[in-house]
């Protein structure tokens, strides 16, 4: 059977099919087209965990963005979005439409920043970068090293004599990305699980009979000889230098260890008096390795320590552009003292 409209059902029709089209031509323009209006841009903005999208549309209202949370959940209804936004910090740009702004909440497209930690840094400048950065949320702020590494669920295969409360050397120098809010113990805990997997795949590819009991033994000369070259060519005959030490018996007198040993108290100049300070770090007194490493090493002093140089090498000094003169014996390093660092006298 055919239905046929007159007359004003017919124009009632009409007005609503076209006042239909008009609501989703409207609806099309105002979601997927008209930009949103900033009162400043870019706005940046934390979603928090949980939180709902009239909860969102009222922040970003008072961050300067012109949305009702009407708005914004009607089109957050119509998309099927639910239950899919991503918590994290934005960065909110004009121009930007309503379809937009929820895409990149459902994706997750959170504002990612960095943070920095450089080879041969100590545990505390590391700690102190960490503390001073204000995209963090400083969850570990004025916590002991053993209450941090408890927390962070730090591990590493070491001697039963070895420290197990202090964080030197535990954690990987390198340049980390994170989006602003996350607690740094989420930092702390990256840099760990890099150092693991470092020293690990360094211990499994290590040199046969090296004088070291664990892979913590390694991570300590790792950061002796991080501390006492930069030089990428020096660094396995560094190793080797120290290592064949060890074998020998010989004391390690390694000047980074000593200043390490001295904390506070050492002010710029390596003096006698203190070559003659007893602490557990000085290696002019104290024979083998010190008790925890001394910095942050990176992986290529992981690989010299665990893989170093075949060289024959007792004595090393600096020539004072960065680079080392080895010897094998007591004269010759005398000898190459007295050029590089005596004038030749």
């Amino acid at each position: 059977m055919t239905v046929v409209f007159k007359g004003r059902s017919a124009r009632v029709l009409l007005a609503l099919l076209g006042l239909a089209l008009a609501v989703l031509a409207w609806g099309w323009y105002s979601f997927r087209v008209a930009p949103l209006t900033f009162a400043a841009s870019p706005v940046r903005y934390t979603v928090a965990k949980g939180a709902n999208v009239r909860t969102i549309a009222a922040g970003l209202r008072q961050q300067g963005i012109a949305i009702s949370p009407t708005r914004l959940w009607l089109w957050y209804r119509l998309r099927g979005y639910d239950g899919r936004l991503k918590a994290g910090t934005y960065a909110f740009a004009a121009p930007l439409t309503v379809d937009e702004l929820l895409g990149k909440l459902v994706r997750g497209d959170v504002l990612m920043t960095e943070i920095r930690f450089v080879e041969g840094w100590t545990f505390r400048q590391m700690r102190e970068a960490i503390d001073a950065n204000p995209d963090l949320v400083h969850d570990t702020r004025g916590v002991d090293e053993a209450e941090l590494l408890r927390r962070v669920g730090a591990s590493v295969a070491r001697s039963v004599d070895a420290s197990v409360d202090r964080a030197e050397g535990l954690f990987f120098p390198d340049t980390y990305a994170f989006s602003p809010g996350a607690s740094d113990l989420e930092i702390y805990r990256q840099a760990h699980r890099r150092l693991q997997q470092a020293l690990q795949a360094a211990w499994d590819a290590r040199t046969g009979q090296l004088p070291y009991r664990d892979p913590y033994e390694a991570l300590v000369m790792a950061s002796i000889v991080e501390k006492e070259t930069g030089h990428v060519d020096d660094r396995g005959k560094v190793a080797a230098v120290f290592v064949n030490r060890l074998r020998r018996g010989m004391l390690l007198q390694s000047d980074p260890t000593t200043i390490y040993g001295l904390g506070e108290r050492f002010d710029g100049n390596l003096r006698k008096r203190d070559l003659q300070a007893d602490t557990p770090y000085n290696t002019y007194l104290r024979p083998g390795l010190p008790p925890t490493p001394i910095a942050l090493p990176g992986k290529a002093s992981i690989e010299a320590a665990l893989r170093p140089a075949d060289v024959s090498a007792l004595y090393f000094v600096s020539r004072g552009d960065g680079t080392s003169e080895f010897s094998d014996d007591l004269p010759s390093h005398n000898r190459a003292v007295s050029r590089y660092q005596r004038g030749g006298r």
